[in-house]
């Protein structure tokens, strides 16, 4: 995890695509004069030598800055992040190349804040000298010292951004660059942004990424699309084909969350200039995306008010919410002590009671807000009693018994009395 050193890659072409956009957005926040706070994520060394013996025995730096070292044709925002190296490099031979932390020093304002992290022990310790030496040199040069304005922490910046977040200032540039060495890198950033916007969701964030073979590699743009920001912007620059056994870094890509609105037309300006200038063959290209987040809370600003509210919008159930939700009358939840009306059944509301020719009201099982009917078993003397007194008017909806026929002093048989099993004849009673 920690064996990527980035002296062995600096002055790429990934390299000239990063670092020139973080000077477009340093720029763009110099032009308020409110401070604000630029968080490094990964900030390696801070500065490289390209005579070391890391950097010539890749010579990477022959795929970016080599070729655009002599060129005097360049766009104007190309010749500012040139002219930054440059300043680095006084005797006018190509030696040093700036880290995004060096970019951030001589790009940011005495008022502007610095907070840059490196977890790999060798590169934080040569980021701290790097750093002591400048202050150094600028001492020499008359310049006061600014205090705590540069702050250096060996940690996990993923971690130590959220304490950060948001800044003191209400405006911050962030840069994550992780190396990508393990496929948790991947995952690590977007759950990183997803934080962050909570905390923060009006600062920028830049991440660079490089495009490889593999899928974590290809399907990490498409994530970051889902990140909830407001705007994004993708940009990718390719120096030739990629190889048949996939290795090499071929291209890379900056992905960057509420950019300026500046940038687009700046990249649209440079990118051409530098797929002709770096390109190796006719796989040399350049892309650049825009779009917002389609996710559940941009749905929701699409469909809410210009004000960004959602009053006066009905709210919808989701899912099965509607087919079981007790006020649809038909469903699985219920109130306490609430009955729920069977198929077919009208709302217990809207139902009528039936009555007999007593008037006195029934209530039907099975009926909403009705319970079975239960009676205790009669006596023979009851049932006796009970079938000799004629009804009035059948029960709702039942049909009234036959009588039977009267044959002589034979007494009809009532149904429901009990049998005794004997039959009177003769003169019973009238």
């Amino acid at each position: 995890m920690l064996s990527y050193r980035h002296a062995f890659h600096a002055g790429n072409h990934a390299d000239v695509l990063k670092h020139f956009i973080q000077v477009q957005l340093h720029g763009y926040m110099n032009q308020k004069d409110a401070a604000y706070t630029y968080i490094d994520t990964h900030s390696g060394a801070g500065v490289y030598a390209l005579d070391s013996f890391q950097s010539t025995k890749t010579a990477e730096f022959d795929t970016g800055i080599g070729p655009l070292w002599s060129l005097t044709d360049v766009p104007a925002p190309l010749k500012e992040y040139l002219d930054l190296i440059k300043g680095m490099n006084p005797s006018g031979k190509m030696r040093y190349y700036p880290g995004s932390p060096y970019v951030a020093e001589q790009m940011a304002r005495e008022q502007d804040r610095l907070r840059l992290f490196e977890l790999h022990p060798a590169d934080c310790k040569i980021l701290a000298d790097n750093f002591r030496k400048l202050d150094a040199h600028k001492a020499e040069q008359g310049e006061r010292s600014r205090g705590r304005r540069v702050m250096i922490d060996r940690g996990d910046g993923f971690d130590s951004m959220k304490a950060l977040l948001p800044p003191p200032s209400r405006r911050a540039l962030v840069l994550i660059d992780p190396p990508y060495e393990v496929k948790d890198d991947y995952k690590r950033v977007k759950e990183a942004l997803d934080d962050a916007l909570v905390r923060f969701p009006s600062g920028i964030f830049a991440v660079w990424y490089p495009v490889l073979q593999r899928m974590e590699s290809r399907q990490f743009a498409d994530r970051l699309k889902r990140v909830p920001a407001k705007e994004w912007l993708n940009v990718t620059l390719t120096i030739q084909t990629p190889t048949p056994d996939g290795t090499g870094m071929h291209s890379s890509g900056m992905f960057i969350l509420n950019p300026p609105y500046t940038l687009e037309p700046i990249l649209r300006e440079v990118l051409p200039y530098l797929v002709r200038v770096l390109g190796k063959d006719a796989g040399a290209r350049f892309t650049i995306d825009k779009g917002t987040q389609v996710t559940g809370t941009a749905l929701g600003r699409s469909a809410s008010r210009t004000d960004g509210s959602m009053a006066g919008m009905p709210r919808q159930p989701i899912g099965n919410a509607r087919r079981a939700s007790p006020l649809s009358g038909k469903g699985s939840l219920r109130l306490p002590g609430q009955v729920m009306p069977r198929e077919g059944d009208e709302p217990a509301a809207l139902a009528k009671p039936s009555r007999t020719g007593t008037g006195r009201p029934t209530q039907e099982t099975g009926r909403p807000g009705g319970a079975p009917r239960t009676s205790a078993p009669r006596s023979a003397a009851q049932g006796a009693a009970s079938s000799a007194t004629p009804r009035t008017a059948p029960r709702d909806g039942a049909k009234p018994a036959p009588r039977a026929p009267r044959t002589g002093g034979d007494r009809p048989t009532t149904p429901g009395a009990p049998r005794t099993g004997r039959t009177r004849q003769g003169g019973g009673r009238g």
